[in-house]
């Protein structure tokens, strides 16, 4: 232990060994504490829940806390009655009061890493938490990152950080890793205890220690050379999505020009056994990931003097689908119906950015809905998992809309019915017996084999 340390944190504890952290761990007697308790934080504390550690999960929303203190779920595909069964164990508690963090053998990081408005990395969630915990940290502390970031972050920003505010020597005094987070919210078969997780330590120590902990709770563990080799291979499976979405709409805009329909196309593609992967075309995309990884790594590579046209051409392209179907919904309803867009009532199926989950983060809609307006149209929406919207850092005239009741009275009142989510709890016969025009820009109906003249896929 630095002699620095002792001298000035008040919050450190007796002396440790790697090997009893290491044996806590496996023996699930550690206390864990995460930070951020979301689309990440939250199935993490489930499978931490699971083999038995006990966990404190803290977040600044108060109201979040409160709740889940009562066993309430802010997630759907997380019911309230596991949250409640959690919180009756006695082995998991919320708390805003992160004092407590002193008393944890690992903290876990899952808080949000956005883009700023000149679409940089914004690291200000990550360094006010490191900020806190520097103020309570214990000696052999295990802190990990699972936030996406561009790489070098744990070592350049959260370890010289940690290492100013304490005097601790990281290595020595506390341990860092990284770990991405590979949620995928809506799919049922996988889940935060049986998805492979990467893990890089910053040293052997930590590595060892990272292991141990997500060995404990994870079927799989992937470990790899450095925290660097760890947030790249994040940025990696995004760009990677966030590239092959581009081509296929890309695709998809020339082969409309030619007759051809994508979805055919795709359909037969993806029977060859070997040496192609399906993706699909869409209205944008959205989400905190694939619309924002990119340009983590097209920031971190102009410090070298590197330019990352190709990440960046596939961020416009996806980002021109919203103009593209727009102007399609647009066509259609000129041709269908001989209306202009001024004046129109349109109603948007779906806010969410992906099936069966209730996060707006990022969402194509959002753009659609504020695009159809300028032009003069008059917009609602459904959808059974954003009953209204909430409050966003930049959609803010749309806060507090409430989705219309799905059903044949209303249906007759819009002049188009505009499919950007498609949920699977929804009615689409009742849609398609009731609309007058329904553009969709998902392939829904067709999927489901309900067809109709004025059903066009966009």
């Amino acid at each position: 232990m630095s002699q620095s340390a002792k001298a000035i944190n008040t919050n450190l504890h007796s002396p440790f060994s790697i090997e009893s952290l290491e044996a806590k761990f496996l023996n699930s007697e550690a206390k864990i504490a995460v930070v951020g308790l979301g689309y990440v934080g939250l199935p993490l504390v489930s499978a931490l829940h699971v083999k038995g550690f006990d966990i404190t999960g803290f977040d600044i929303d108060q109201d979040r806390v409160d709740n889940l203190n009562k066993g309430k779920s802010p997630l759907k595909h997380i019911g309230s009655e596991h949250i409640k069964s959690l919180i009756e164990s006695g082995r998991f508690k919320a708390s805003s009061s992160f004092e407590e963090l002193s008393q944890a053998d690992a903290v876990i990081i899952c808080v949000p890493t956005p883009l700023t408005k000149q679409r940089e990395p914004d690291l200000k969630f990550v360094i006010d938490t490191i900020m806190v915990i520097s103020k309570y940290i214990k000696l052999g502390q295990l802190i990990t990152l699972e936030s996406t970031t561009y790489p070098g972050t744990t070592t350049e920003v959260m370890k010289s950080l940690i290492e100013k505010e304490t005097g601790l020597v990281c290595g020595t005094d506390f341990f860092l890793a990284y770990s991405p987070e590979r949620e995928d919210p809506g799919n049922d078969g996988f889940s935060a205890g049986n998805t492979p997780k990467v893990v890089g330590g910053d040293g052997s120590d930590a590595m060892r220690l990272a292991k141990a902990l997500y060995g404990k709770i994870i079927d799989i563990i992937v470990p790899v050379s450095s925290p660097e080799t760890a947030e790249a291979v994040k940025l990696t499976e995004n760009i990677f999505r966030a590239v092959n979405i581009a081509l296929v709409n890309e695709l998809k805009v020339i082969y409309e020009k030619m007759g051809i329909d994508i979805w055919e196309v795709i359909d037969a593609a993806k029977t060859k056994p070997f040496g192609f992967m399906p993706f699909y075309p869409g209205p944008g995309l959205g989400g905190h990931c694939i619309p924002i990884d990119p340009f983590y790594l097209t920031w971190k590579a102009r410090e070298y003097d590197v330019n990352t046209r190709f990440i960046e051409l596939a961020g416009e392209i996806n980002f021109s689908m919203i103009r593209y179907v727009t102007d399609n919904l647009a066509e259609a309803l000129n041709g269908h119906a001989q209306k202009s867009v001024k004046g129109s009532r349109i109603l948007i199926l779906g806010m969410a950015y992906k099936r069966n989950v209730e996060d707006m983060r990022e969402s194509p809609s959002l753009k659609i809905w504020e695009r159809l307006e300028e032009k003069g149209a008059k917009i609602d929406y459904f959808d059974p998992y954003l009953p209204i919207i909430p409050q966003t850092r930049e959609h803010k005239s749309l806060h507090g809309k409430e989705s219309i009741q799905l059903n044949a009275e209303n249906l007759k009142k819009y002049d188009a019915v505009f499919v950007a989510t498609d949920h699977d709890n929804v009615d689409y016969n009742l849609i398609a017996k009731e609309s007058v025009l329904i553009i969709d820009s998902r392939n829904v109906f067709e999927r489901k084999g309900i067809q109709g003249t004025h059903i066009i896929k966009t």
